[in-house]
């Protein structure tokens, strides 16, 4: 029999005289919470339904387990004693309520960012939620439970107290906490089945970002490093927090000192724009780091941000000598250098999105040529930064290399539409803007210069199947053609000037001529036949007729009127 805690108040739903029951209590706190959390509206960020969920969640467990907290007039509180718990849902009323206080207080973070008083408001939920916490544990240590729900409950309490002390920015504190979790968590998902571990396993990764970033406030240099490549792992509230104390960092590493580029003096630089070049020179380091492309596209869109933001602030600095028209100046070529190095970002980052939508089979090649266009407006941009004839040379090289691409990937968007012709001469253009590229190497990087030399082999098997898929298709079609001559409902006197095979002619119903023929439309019948007649000419005979000739002037009339009958007396 295990001795149950008498904290000396006494128990009104149960009678005295009944006998301690020796039941082991069990309750799984990280599994419970992270069901209920997904299913109600964390998994889409929305903490205000998961309060409201909470809430509605202890008002059933007080009336089932009748611990209500006095009536509907009056409130009176009640809480859950060890002399009350005779059932495993007893203890996840503290739970749920601190789960609701946790929430309200994540809620409230959001909030926070525009309205900044209630980031007292959100303390003061985290640090009850952090209480009721504390009450779980202590009734979970009074009654008989499990050992996993023993560290369950160490764990519950150090991540909850971690997080209040985090928000506080208590870092050493917040550290000691967080670190227990992580190593009961740990210790947990090693001793569990392989089915329970993943929840286990996760919780352990949620809290390495926050135990790094307290390690760095603390004052472990090491940990720098890591921030910036886990810095697209880092929750949104972190973010800003994580660039403020990054950009003092670099102020402080930075020092007065004159920075040379392309063998010119950019002058003495400001020390935020010193850290910037700090961050831009550890930024390769970073990326090698990265494994995945995503990753590697979240840091240069951060570190574009940051130049975008360091630009101005130079420009402000020095905004009396900007208005010297002679760009020749130190702050000028400044400005120059710190656009080149947000545009050479600009243009890395653009690639890295090439190579995912060339990896992705849903990806149009359309997309991949706004990409290409992208970087070759990238690098007209550069050329225009200094009148540099080598520096334009070089940006002229990798300008080429890119046409070829770009001019490779439009001819694909147009092999998919079976425009074959067309896709040929592009196809044959970007085998021409590759070997140019290709004739002066040492302009090129190491990278562009191999993706180069194997973009010429793909051009040759693309050109080929293009011009084999066009004789293809143009002698379907011009077999479909005399399938549909064949098929015509022509007579064959009216065709005889086509020479084509026509089985229809060997049947017994041949197409030669259409019986009847159509009828034709003539001119209507003329009074004379004889058309000629208007055209004689009689001979003169008037010398034979002598006096006669004078008394029969009528001539044609009269001979007329003769010989028809008419006119005569």
């Amino acid at each position: 029999m295990v001795a149950m805690i008498n904290t000396g108040e006494v128990d009104e739903d149960r009678p005295e005289d009944l006998p301690k029951e020796t039941k082991v209590y069990s309750l799984e706190i990280l599994k419970i919470i992270k069901e209920a959390q997904q299913q109600h509206g964390l998994r889409h960020g929305d903490y205000q339904r998961y309060r409201g969920y909470c809430s509605r969640r202890l008002r059933r467990l007080r009336k089932v387990l009748k611990v209500p907290q006095g009536d509907r007039r009056h409130f009176k509180r009640r809480d859950v004693t060890v002399g009350m718990v005779h059932d495993d849902k007893f203890l996840q009323v503290p739970l749920t309520m601190a789960e609701r206080a946790w929430s309200y207080a994540m809620q409230l973070r959001i909030e926070a960012n525009t309205e900044s008083r209630k980031k007292f408001h959100l303390i003061s939920r985290l640090r009850k939620a952090a209480a009721y916490a504390v009450q779980l544990q202590e009734l979970i240590e009074k009654v008989n439970c499990d050992a996993r729900t023993k560290l369950e409950a160490q764990a519950y309490v150090a991540w909850m107290q971690g997080s209040l002390e985090f928000e506080c920015q208590l870092w050493k504190e917040a550290m000691t906490n967080l670190k227990k979790a992580q190593v009961v968590y740990g210790e947990l998902a090693s001793a569990l089945p392989e089915l329970e571990q993943m929840i286990y396993k996760a919780r352990v990764e949620e809290l390495a970002p926050s135990l790094r970033y307290c390690a760095y406030n603390v004052g472990d240099t090491s940990a720098i490093d890591d921030l910036m490549q886990m810095r697209g792992q880092l929750s949104n509230e972190l973010v800003a927090s994580l660039d403020s104390l990054m950009a003092q960092t670099r102020e402080k590493q930075s020092t007065a000192e004159e920075v040379t580029w392309r063998g010119r003096s950019c002058g003495v630089v400001p020390p935020r724009a010193t850290g910037l070049l700090i961050a831009d020179s550890r930024l390769n380091e970073t990326l090698e780091k990265t494994s995945t492309l995503q990753g590697k596209i979240d840091l240069l869109e951060a570190h574009l941000i940051d130049c975008k933001d360091v630009i101005a602030a130079v420009r402000e600095t020095f905004k009396a000598e900007l208005k010297n028209r002679d760009d020749k100046t130190p702050a000028h070529h400044l400005i120059a250098y710190l656009q080149y190095i947000k545009l050479s970002r600009t243009l890395e980052r653009n690639l890295a999105l090439v190579s995912i939508a060339e990896a992705s089979e849903k990806a149009k090649p359309q997309d991949i040529v706004r990409l290409y266009e992208a970087a070759l407006y990238n690098l007209l941009e550069m050329s225009q930064l200094l009148d540099d004839e080598e520096f334009m040379k070089e940006q002229e090289g990798k300008s080429k290399g890119y046409r070829a691409f770009r001019c490779f990937h439009m001819a694909q968007s147009l092999a998919n539409v079976h425009r074959w012709e067309e896709a040929m001469a592009l196809y044959q253009r970007a085998l021409q803007h590759t070997l140019d590229a290709l004739t002066d190497q040492s302009l090129l990087p190491e990278e562009l210069t191999s993706s180069l030399k194997n973009l010429v082999s793909s051009i040759e098997g693309a050109l080929s199947a293009a011009h084999g898929r066009s004789v293809l298709e143009k002698g379907a079609e011009e077999e479909a053609g005399t399938i549909k001559q064949t098929k015509s409902k022509k007579p064959l006197v009216e065709r005889l000037h086509e020479y084509r095979e026509d089985n229809s002619l060997l049947t017994k119903q041949p197409n030669v001529f259409n019986i009847p023929p159509p009828m034709q439309s003539i001119p209507c019948k003329p009074l004379f036949f004889d058309l000629a007649f208007n055209m004689v000419e009689f001979p003169d005979l008037s010398d034979q007729l002598g006096d006669q000739g004078k008394k029969g002037q009528a001539g044609l009339t009269g001979f007329v009127k003769g010989l028809w009958g008419w006119g005569n007396k």
